[in-house]
């Protein structure tokens, strides 16, 4: 991600940025970029702004360090709301966290062709539009402006930002998109492979798949006109009974759950 944020803002006149890297494979593709790293004291001096391209779960301890060392009224900028959310980061009442995360190109919006040999799968390379969610966790109201104007950067081209709380970023990342739509995603993925081991022709199971997956996306989020069968809608209900606990949503969504979540996270 700091080599993604790296490439989007290198050349653009409105930042002078200063680069960490402490690892040598890290400092060489900076290098591949044309840009250089430079020692943590000398890049936090006078910084406006530190972004923090870090894994999830070095962020707290990384806060601590670098925290006490930034000016009064820095904003740090978190790519992820799991550390604010687990309440690890460190506390100092005169800066601003700001919190943002791309929602990646559209399946329903993107322009490109997922097949070809380099699509955009992650946005924000200049190609490919996208939305973001921003959340200022702390600091005065004036800096939410400050740290979407950088998100959308980070991320152009950005079509919408939506301001959201931690707590709501949270609920779409991890419990949305990665508990419950990976979760579903790796359930379709097994039973594709198991008609495959059934007999079906890969090539016949994988077209009749995605053409599915197109037209009930469509159906399911109400982008279409015309309603599944009366026998289709009878047959998911029934199988929905098998696949899912009744009270699903009440235990992946439940405080305790998204809790223990973050901690393991963050």
């Amino acid at each position: 991600m700091g080599c993604r944020i790296t490439d989007r803002l290198k050349d653009n006149a409105r930042y002078d940025v200063r680069y960490v890297e402490p690892s040598e494979e890290g400092r060489e593709r900076l290098a591949d970029r044309g840009v250089s790293a430079v020692d943590e004291a000398q890049a936090l001096d006078g910084a406006g702004i530190v972004v923090m391209a870090v894994p999830d779960d070095l962020i707290g301890p990384i806060s601590e360090d670098i925290v006490p060392k930034i000016d009064s009224g820095t904003m740090v900028v978190l790519l992820d709301p799991a550390a604010a959310y687990a309440d690890t980061l460190a506390e100092r009442d005169d800066i601003s966290y700001f919190i943002t995360h791309p929602a990646h190109p559209s399946i329903i919006d993107a322009s490109s062709d997922l097949s070809r040999d380099d699509p955009d799968w992650f946005g924000g390379r200049g190609r490919e539009e996208q939305d973001i969610v921003c959340a200022l966790h702390q600091g005065p109201d004036e800096d939410y402006e400050r740290g979407e104007a950088l998100a959308r950067d980070i991320y152009a081209p950005v079509r919408r930002a939506h301001e959201l709380t931690t707590e709501q970023m949270f609920l779409l990342e991890p419990a949305l998109v990665e508990m419950v739509l990976g979760s579903c995603l790796y359930a379709v993925r097994e039973a594709y492979d198991h008609v495959v081991e059934q007999g079906v022709p890969e090539q016949a199971a994988r077209d009749f798949l995605f053409g599915h997956f197109r037209v009930e996306l469509g159906i399911v989020f109400g982008f279409t006109d015309f309603p599944f069968s009366d026998g289709a809608r009878e047959i998911i209900d029934e199988t929905e009974r098998d696949l899912f606990r009744a009270d699903w949503k009440d235990r992946v969504f439940s405080e305790e759950k998204l809790e223990e979540i973050a901690s393991e996270v963050a």
